[in-house]
């Protein structure tokens, strides 16, 4: 600060990495419609990528996006499924947790309401920067509160009309909770498109696929329609998820080649 109480920018360091999407799809925000890169947060420790069961249901596509995007440069990821309380259930989600584990992500099951989970996931952000991220109305300022109440985050409501959460983080905040450890709260996301990745890229960041990549038969296979896809044949055989798989192929769809940014 200066002697007028004004922040004044001392010195910028380099960047270790960045967590970044394109543009949402806003009318008029984008020349000629082209989506430029948005970056979320910089020199990043852990992603904190919180998802809830229910209310809003838990959305494999937005989670899988959101790792891709942590992937591509190359952010540690732990998924949180947070509104456990909420489970009527408990073996639809614990798929899900099996899922992701055998990928190799680390995933916790929470409850802002309940208290599960608030001790694993002190334990893991400790001495680290962390960012939590995931779709509007999932629970992170609930559970960045439980964990820290000093911060006082505030907290929204779903939507009746959409059943999706309303926007109550407006802007990234970040915050320092003890010595060495840092928080920052995003705003809830409604879309997310990874930027930067060419279609012949995007399953690289897709761990299950690495061991069959290099088997294909053209090096700039995308996985889809190729003849002599080792991916494809890896998903008939049952060694990589169908429910993956077509999250994939759903991404791909939207990638556009780097020539065109």
């Amino acid at each position: 600060m200066s002697d007028d109480n004004v922040g004044v920018i001392e010195g910028i360091k380099d960047r270790k990495n960045y967590l970044s999407r394109k543009t949402p799809r806003i009318k008029g925000l984008s020349f000629r419609g082209q989506r430029f890169e948005q970056i979320i947060a910089s020199n990043l420790d852990k992603l904190f990528l919180v998802s809830s069961v229910d209310e809003p249901k838990f959305n494999n596509k937005v989670i899988d996006r959101i790792i891709v995007a942590a992937e591509s440069s190359q952010i540690d990821v732990v998924l949180v499924i947070n509104k456990i309380d909420l489970l009527i259930e408990q073996s639809y989600i614990v798929e899900w947790k099996h899922l992701y584990e055998g990928i190799g992500y680390k995933v916790v099951l929470s409850s802002a309401a309940e208290g599960a989970g608030i001790d694993e996931l002190l334990l893991m952000l400790k001495n680290k920067v962390n960012i939590f991220w995931g779709q509007s109305g999932v629970g992170k300022s609930s559970l960045l509160n439980k964990m820290f109440p000093q911060l006082n985050f505030k907290v929204g409501d779903i939507s009746e009309y959409s059943n999706k959460g309303k926007h109550t983080t407006v802007t990234s905040n970040m915050v320092k909770v003890s010595e060495g450890t840092y928080i920052i709260d995003t705003p809830g996301i409604r879309e997310i498109d990874p930027y930067g990745i060419k279609k012949e890229d995007l399953g690289h960041y897709f761990r299950e696929f690495l061991p069959f990549i290099h088997n294909c038969k053209f090096n700039s296979c995308t996985h889809y329609h190729e003849p002599g896809c080792a991916v494809h044949k890896a998903v008939e055989d049952e060694k990589i998820s169908i429910e993956r798989y077509e999250s994939y192929l759903s991404m791909l769809a939207t990638v556009e080649d780097e020539m065109n940014f």
